[in-house]
């Protein structure tokens, strides 16, 4: 060997041996990077189980078309428990995991509203443009489907077998207060449910932190366990949601695909209602101009848009703020708050789907009705915070379909083609995160200039 490679030697291997151990650090922090996404439910391949549930959606739709005589009545035979079966393990987590999450979301939220001034005006302002958004997008999607019907049973097999409603008009003031939360829980009696859970959640908030604590640990352990069953259910989503979808297809046919298309339409517009009305808010609350809200918002929009994630858009909606005059401290506690669990054109596009399946079902609602779907969707969204996508859909939006009445057996299917409809939630919910925290910040500036002591004092 060259005397100088010799003396070089030593050298190389201690910058390979450098090189090795970087690389297996890196290595070491890709994995457990991927663990911890994993661990959270976030998949590396973002939108593979959408893909899979929507061609098991096409793939159900088609051979139900296709498929006819005796083929048709014993492939029918077989895939109807299937698809039934999997819808109740699917509902059977509904209670539990709504109830749970309403107590810990209540209780958590109370006491970070006893934390300061100006997370309490938020959730204030949280709550007031929720139930705006709510009644604003069951006020619209009634008027589209009074104007524009869907014909009753038009999912087919997926429609049937809605659950009771509330019970008679005069004895409406008995489905509100739960006299057995028990009992009301067992014959999933969504309104007094989420009203015991409400006053469950601000009562452990006025409790000793660990008295509280005693309560909502197992809460917790509740909610986590019935997420790991949801997702082991969903595992098996193309399954049921193709042997749901073959029934649908053999009752109707390629009908099926207007009806899932009017659908994605109605909600789309509430989402679009509910997003609009942000500007509203800036515009009366805020008093901020709305070309001004538009064009700090423009790039946030573009971000919710291109990620379809809120959180996501949150650094984008900081600097945004901060264009719109929002006080840094406001905004830093604000917007965060906000992603969590401010979801608006989420909140209203559940509203609408629970009204959409009314009609399908045949029991169009009332006033009453749509003002009942508006106020258990609010407390519902607020509760359902950092649930995947695919379980949210259907933890938020079942209760609501079970308070009005409306069939909850058809979701699985609209869930398959919620990918579209989601984006436009996205947009709408940080839309109205920005138009929150310049109502709140603003305002929360505009006090701190007044009590300010004026220069010299």
């Amino acid at each position: 060997m060259h005397p100088a490679l010799r003396r070089d030697r030593p050298r190389r291997l201690r910058r390979g041996a450098r090189n090795a151990c970087l690389s297996r650090c890196g290595t070491d922090r890709a994995r457990q990077r991927g663990d911890r996404a994993r661990r959270a439910g976030r998949v590396t391949v973002i939108g593979s189980r959408p893909v899979r549930l929507l061609a098991a959606l096409a793939i159900g739709l088609a051979a139900g078309s296709l498929v006819e005589g005796r083929a048709a009545v014993v492939l029918g035979a077989i895939l109807q428990p299937v698809g039934a079966l999997w819808l109740d393990a699917l509902t059977m987590t509904v209670v539990p995991l709504v109830f749970g999450l309403l107590v810990t979301g209540v209780a958590s939220a109370s006491r970070e509203a006893a934390a300061g001034s100006t997370t309490l005006r938020a959730l204030l302002f949280f709550a007031l443009l929720l139930t705006g958004a709510c009644i604003a997008a069951a006020a619209l999607a009634e008027t589209l489907l009074r104007w524009w019907p869907v014909q009753p049973g038009a999912l087919g097999a997926a429609a049937a077998g809605a659950l009771p409603g509330t019970g008679k008009a005069a004895e409406w003031y008995h489905s509100i207060i739960p006299a057995n939360p028990i009992q009301a829980a067992a014959d999933m009696a969504m309104v007094p449910l989420v009203v015991f859970a409400l006053f469950l959640g601000f009562a452990l908030a006025r409790l000793d932190k660990d008295a509280a604590e005693s309560l909502l640990r197992p809460l917790r352990t509740l909610v986590a366990a019935m997420l790991v069953i949801v997702e082991w259910v969903l595992a098996a989503g193309p399954f049921g949601i193709a042997a749901l979808a073959f029934g649908a297809g053999s009752r109707l046919g390629a009908g099926v695909v207007g009806t899932l298309g009017q659908y994605v339409a109605v909600v789309v517009a509430c989402c679009l209602a509910a997003t609009a009305l942000a500007y509203l808010w800036v515009a009366v609350a805020g008093r901020t101009s709305p070309l001004r809200f538009a064009r700090a918002a423009l790039p946030v929009q573009a971000v919710a848009l291109g990620t379809q994630s809120s959180l996501a858009s949150l650094p984008v909606m900081v600097e945004a703020a901060g264009r719109l005059g929002v006080a840094p401290e406001a905004g830093g506690i604000v917007l965060p708050l906000a992603v969590s669990l401010f979801r608006a054109a989420s909140a209203a596009a559940n509203v609408a789907v629970a009204v959409y399946l009314a009609h399908v079902g045949g029991v169009p609602p009332g006033i009453g009705a749509l003002a009942l779907a508006a106020l258990v969707a609010v407390p519902v969204s607020l509760g359902a915070v950092g649930l995947p996508a695919q379980v949210s859909f259907f933890a938020t939006i079942a209760p609501v379909c079970i308070a009005i009445g409306a069939p909850v057996s058809a979701l699985p299917l609209l869930l398959a083609i919620e990918a579209l409809p989601d984006l436009f939630r996205t947009l709408g919910n940080v839309t109205n995160d920005l138009a929150v925290a310049c109502i709140v910040g603003r305002r929360a500036g505009a006090r701190d200039e007044e009590t300010a002591p004026a220069p010299g004092n």
